[in-house]
């Protein structure tokens, strides 16, 4: 994915402009921001939901906004921060419905498309969720549903918009773990993320939103300073070291 000279938001509404990055195979982006910092806006037009104010998205040269919208679900997946199943579907047939794009409209799901989401559903550790009903479901294993839901899509490109805000202890590492996991095998990844630490451990690059515009924007040790972190969220931060390889971000 590049994306050159973004600006987003709303018709008659900026929340945010100056962004450029590019997000190439095996590479994770995490983008960080306070709460309205525009992270979920700025997501929502990379996918193409929204169309951009200003500048472009593209993946594989082709324009994001002109893309059809079955074209977009082969290319890229995504995860909301929050959703509200309005019937009982199974959890199975919910990351089933990640394959809607991989067939003829109006298809039944084969065994090939059954087959993806049980595996999506294992390797989240959750394959005895697939007959519970989706509104059954706390919400920490919902989101765990649509994280499986987007694997089983089967995309270059997976978005995530805060994927482990309502996971426990072990769910998010699993979920962190995955999405390495996926990025060793290739894939492009961006999440956005209130945790500077995940972004450090399990980003390559990182792009810090203040009020829409870019404060930082490269590798992501390079961006995620104690100065740059401290500017972020407005508050004093330390970079203490753990041990030889980890460093975590500490409230000064």
């Amino acid at each position: 994915m590049l994306v050159d000279d973004l600006a987003f938001g709303f018709p008659g509404k900026l929340i945010g402009a100056g962004v450029s990055l590019h997000v190439g195979p095996g590479t994770t982006l995490a983008v960080l921001g306070g709460n309205g910092a525009g992270k979920t806006t700025l997501l929502r037009t990379l996918l193409g939901v929204l169309a951009p104010l200003a500048g472009r998205v593209r993946i594989d040269g082709d324009d994001v906004a002109s893309l059809a919208p079955s074209d977009r679900a082969r290319r890229i997946a995504y995860v909301p921060q929050h959703h509200a199943p309005p019937f009982s579907f199974t959890v199975e047939d919910v990351v089933v419905m990640g394959r809607v794009a991989r067939g003829p409209a109006f298809a039944r799901p084969g065994p090939a498309d059954r087959g993806a989401a049980r595996d999506a559903l294992a390797r989240l550790g959750i394959a005895s969720l697939a007959p519970r009903a989706v509104t059954e479901l706390s919400g920490g294993e919902r989101q765990l549903v649509l994280v499986a839901r987007a694997l089983a899509q089967d995309t270059p490109l997976v978005v995530l918009d805060e994927p482990t805000a309502s996971l426990d202890y072990g769910n998010r590492a699993r979920v962190l773990r995955e999405l390495d996991r996926l990025r060793a095998g290739g894939l492009s990844i961006v999440f956005s993320t209130h945790e500077p630490d995940h972004a450090l451990v399990h980003a390559d690059r990182a792009l810090l939103l203040a009020g829409g515009a870019p404060l930082a924007c490269g590798d992501a040790a390079s961006a995620l300073t104690a100065e740059n972190v401290s500017r972020l969220y407005g508050l004093d931060v330390e970079l203490v070291s753990v041990d030889a390889t980890r460093k975590v971000f500490v409230a000064a």
